[in-house]
C-alpha cells in the first residue's frame, strides 16, 4: 500500500536536494520523491510504500534539515 506524505521543509536549493538524495535513496519504501522549490513552504512530497513516516522525518534530520507534516 502507497502513503502519500507531504512535508513543510527548509529545504531551499537544487544542493539542499542533492544532500538528501542519498539518505532518500537507500530506503526502498520511498518509491517517489520531490521538492517543490516554487513553493514559499518548500514542500516536499513523498510516495511511501509499506514505510512509516517516521522513519521518512528521521531521514530528514538525519540528512540536517526539518520538516513539518503537513495534513
Amino acid at each position: 500500500m502507497t502513503k502519500t506524505l507531504t512535508y513543510k521543509t527548509n529545504i531551499k536549493c537544487n544542493g539542499c536536494i542533492a544532500t538528501i538524495t542519498p539518505f532518500f535513496e537507500e530506503k526502498e519504501a520511498i518509491k517517489n520523491w520531490s521538492v517543490d522549490l516554487e513553493s514559499p513552504d518548500r514542500i516536499l512530497t513523498i510516495e511511501l510504500e509499506n514505510g512509516e513516516a517516521s522513519e521518512v522525518e528521521s531521514l530528514i534530520k538525519q540528512a540536517g534539515y526539518e520538516a513539518e507534516k503537513v495534513d
